[in-house]
């Protein structure tokens, strides 16, 4: 995919994982501050979360909620099935997929923020969730087995990656054959500019990274897996001038995705 690694290439890695870090760190920290997207229970019911299953999970793990749609619903995750959540912030969707699987089935997220990291741990620890459990690390290499899980789920977190071809090849390995890749993410219907790709800024407010769709589901093809379900999230907006502007001039979206492994 050389495009991909085009804008990989524009993009300074270090100052974008910094970027993304100190975006989210604030997430975590400060849930009601100001971003270029919507936070909360507010957004996660307008995108499709039951209001029914929101109210079985902590409030604050709610209030950090930065997500970009509703995959779980096409994601048929199962009693007694393991989860792996890749970006899992302060651990909604962790949590609500720890209730569909359990008591038998189990979930891990992972994230690289020390703080959502922490406040996911508390909110663990608070609530006595034996079934779910958070680890430090990066979604391009995942520090897990060939064949652990049974589904991967992920929900606005690829598009911060200038690697998603790779984070799709690792979903792929540590899925088991019929596992499924149940993701909500940031995508475009034109090429992204250079002017665009190279602002970590852009990136870390989930704009920047936005990947063409068809090259998207091609990356996704070509990690072993068959798309099934795609559905456009019209419900999600974003809030600062530059992200609407971009969604304007390059169609910037919000899709939701199921993919089987081959």
């Amino acid at each position: 995919m050389a495009g991909q690694a085009s804008i990989g290439r524009t993009v300074d890695r270090v100052e974008l994982q910094a970027k993304v870090k100190d975006m989210y760190r604030a997430v975590a920290q400060n849930p009601h501050g100001r971003f270029h997207f919507e936070l909360g229970r507010g957004v996660a019911q307008r995108l499709g979360y039951p209001a029914s299953f929101l109210d079985r999970l902590p409030e604050e793990a709610i209030d950090s909620f930065a997500g970009v749609g509703y995959h779980l619903g096409l994601a048929d995750l199962r009693e007694g099935e393991r989860v792996l959540d890749l970006g899992s912030g302060a651990g909604m969707d962790s949590f609500l997929a720890a209730f569909l699987v359990a008591p038998s089935g189990s979930v891990v997220g992972i994230d690289m923020t020390e703080a959502q990291l922490e406040k996911a741990e508390a909110l663990r620890a608070r609530a006595g969730a034996q079934n779910v459990s958070f680890w430090k690390g990066n979604i391009e290499a995942l520090p897990f087995g060939d064949a652990q899980f049974d589904a991967v789920i992920s929900n606005g977190v690829i598009n911060l990656s200038p690697e998603k071809e790779r984070i799709f090849q690792e979903s792929s390995r540590v899925l088991k054959p019929g596992g499924r890749l149940a993701i909500s993410d940031i995508v475009s219907e034109q090429e992204l500019p250079e002017g665009v790709t190279c602002d970590a800024t852009l990136w870390a407010a989930c704009i920047g990274g936005a990947m063409q769709w068809n090259r998207y589901t091609t990356a996704i093809e070509q990690a072993g897996f068959r798309l099934v379900s795609v559905r456009e999230n019209q419900q999600y907006e974003f809030l600062s001038s530059s992200a609407r502007e971009a969604v304007a001039t390059y169609g910037v979206k919000s899709v939701s995705l199921v993919a089987v492994k081959k």
